[in-house]
This record gives C-alpha cells, structure tokens and sequence, in this order.
C-alpha cells in the first residue's frame, strides 16, 4: 500500500505538470486565433498565479477538514474542467474565466501533496516527486507540437483534459489505499493562522529564500531562448529548441539528487545545489563565442536548481514541527507562485531598459538571497529545537 499510494502521487504530480508549459506552447497560434496582443498572455499567467496563491493560503484549513486525498482529487478535477474548458474556449474572456479553476486547483495539488510526502516519505521521495513534475512539464509541448501540426491548439489542450480525467478516475480508485493516513492528516494539522505562522522563528526566513529561489528558476526557464538570442546572437528557432536545455539539467538532477539525499540531507543538498548553480551561472556570464558554453550553462543551472525546491520543501516538518507544517509549506507555495509570477516580468523590463546580458547578474543575486536565507532558518529552526 505504501508503494502503491507513492506510485500514485507520482502520477498526480505529472498531472500538475502538464499543464505548466502547455499555455507557453500554444500560444503563439492562440493570441491570433483569440486577436489579442501576445503580451495578453501575462494576463492570462498571472490569474492562473493569483488562484496557486489563494489556495496555497488556505489548502493547511482545507487538507485539516477533508484530508489529503479529497483535497488531491478535488483538485486534480479543477484542473482537468479548465483544461477541458480551455479546448473549448471561443473568446479571450473564457480563458481568463477558465484560470481560476486551474490556478486553484494547481495550487490545491501543490500544496497538499508537497505537505504529505514532506510528513510521510524520506528526502528522495521528495525529489523524485518534483522530477515527475518535470516529466509532464517536458512531455506537454511535444503534445501541443502534435496537435498543432494534425490539427489546431484545442486538441492540445483536450488531449491533456483527457489525461488528467483518466487521473481523475485512478484517484477514485484508490481512494481506499489513502484511509490509513486519513486521521493522521487531520492529527497532524494545527490551525495557527497566518499571523501565527509567521511568528515562529526561521519562518520569515524560509519564505523570502523560497520566493528567492523561485524566482531564480522561473527567470532562467522562461528567459532561456531570449538569452540565446539577444545576448548570444543565436537563431530564434534554434534557441527555442534549446529551451528544454534548463528542463534537462533539473529533471535529471532530481532523479539523481534522488539517490543522494538520504545520505546528506536536506541542508546539505540546498547547499551543493546552490554551489552547482553558481557555478552554471558563471559560466553563463563568460564572454566567448562558443556556442557550447552557453548551452552548457543552462543544463548546468537546472541541475543547480535541481535539488533545492524539494529540500527545503522537505525540511519543513523536522524545522517547524509536523503540526506546523502543513501551515508553513502553504504560504511557502504563496511565495513561490508570487516569485515565478513578478520576477521573470521584472527581469523583462530590467532587460528592456539595459541589456538582456545582465541575466546572470540577476540570477546570481536571488541564488546569494536564496542561501543567506535558507541557512539562516536552519540556524533559527535548531535553536527552536
């Protein structure tokens, strides 16, 4: 039952991560056929972002009342509706209307099942969780390629609608495999407030390092091919293709960190990755005109990346308490959606005005942020404990 419920978090989470890159893919063909600027994409980005807030907020109260596989299932639902709404979608205002539910539903998924496998599961599960994250991230271009190439943008999406229906009905049929873990969520669950979140000591801390961290990874995956472009001088079609570059080097190094986590623990992963990162970033900034040094660079900085999400995601329970946890891991989410959904739009308008050159200045500056943070909460968490 163990392995069986583990299996099926895994496939939830490639749920959560299909629809991810699926908007980005589409939409070159989406604004023309909805004759709105492209820049309307960002609306459409950050309703999704403001909805993963809200439910990233209350998903501690939510998972306390109805648990952990409700919460999975409800939310795995919303996802697949909105999915299956935007196939379907006709006006720009459906879509917009359509974001709710798959920002709250996004959120929902997020949030509870990070809590659980944090309380549940050693360090590696965590990683390779957010490798199946990666899974269906990577896989969903390749389904709006097909279905823009055999027919339109709406088969993509309700390609992806199917897929997670068919998540849908696999969480119906093992909700049974859940029971044992049904009272636990509720024990284990406090209702402190946010207030009161916020004044444990390292708290603070945690959530201003994971907003760091996440806006360095949202700011490398989304600025990737602008990069090779305006600063490398490469070809748009051939750095769009190398944009997956920074989805290889962090699925992969999650499946790896995977097999190392238990034996250095979450501290020590942040750090490696940090160092990892850094070290990806430099490479970025040298000013040759091989073309092999950025490439390198980017698969370099998501194998950085790699383990730093999952680790201090992990490291809540045994920093924080088990019955704080589910509390802290919510806003932890709050920030990373506020992070992946201001930075990258930031980093834009500080490109516009300077140079899109300055991408390794900028990563290297929430990277540092990023580390000064998290080592000041595990500082604040062992002198709680």
């Amino acid at each position: 039952m163990y392995s069986l419920l583990l299996v099926v978090i895994y496939i939830a989470f490639i749920g959560l991560g299909l629809p991810d890159s699926l908007l980005g893919s589409g939409w070159p063909v989406m604004h023309v056929y909805f004759d709105v600027p492209v820049s309307f994409m960002g609306i459409v980005s950050m309703i999704i972002a403001a909805g993963s807030v809200v439910s990233g907020l209350f998903s501690d109260k939510f998972v306390a009342k109805f648990g952990t596989r409700t919460i999975t299932l409800a939310s795995t639902l919303l996802t697949a509706a909105a999915m299956m709404g935007f196939s379907f979608a006709t006006e720009f205002w459906m879509l917009l209307l359509l974001a709710v539910p798959y920002g709250l539903g996004a959120g929902g998924i997020d949030a509870a099942l990070n809590n659980f496998v944090a309380l549940h599961y050693a360090s590696k599960h965590m990683s390779w969780l957010h490798c199946f994250w990666g899974v269906g991230a990577i896989v969903s271009p390749f389904v709006m390629g097909y279905a823009l190439a055999n027919s339109v943008w709406n088969d993509g999406f309700f390609i992806v609608g199917c897929i997670q229906l068919g998540i849908v009905a696999l969480l119906i049929l093992t909700l049974p495999i859940w029971k044992k873990y049904k009272s636990v969520d509720t024990d284990k669950h406090k209702k402190i407030g946010i207030k009161n979140v916020l004044k444990i000591k390292g708290v603070p801390f945690v959530l201003i390092g994971f907003f760091c961290y996440c806006a360095t990874e949202a700011t490398a995956m989304y600025w990737a091919s602008t990069y090779f472009v305006e600063a490398k001088g490469f070809d748009a079609e051939k750095a769009a293709n190398l944009a997956s570059l920074f989805y290889i080097g962090i699925t992969s190094g999650r499946i790896l960190s995977g097999f190392i986590s238990d034996k250095l623990g979450d501290r020590k992963l942040i750090l490696a990755g940090s160092s990892v990162l850094i070290c990806g970033i430099i490479l970025l900034a040298i000013p040759v005109n091989a073309e092999a040094v950025p490439i390198s660079a980017f698969v370099v900085i998501g194998f950085g990346c790699a383990p730093i999400f999952p680790s201090i995601i992990h490291s809540a329970p045994h920093n924080f308490g088990e019955e704080n946890s589910g509390a802290v891991i919510g806003l932890q989410m709050a920030c990373a959606y506020t992070g992946t959904t201001f930075m990258p739009p930031l980093f834009g308008l500080l490109g516009n005005l300077t140079t899109f050159a300055v991408l390794p200045l900028y990563l290297a500056f929430f990277v540092i942020l990023t580390v000064i943070m998290t080592e000041l909460t595990f500082r604040a968490a062992k002198r709680n404990r």
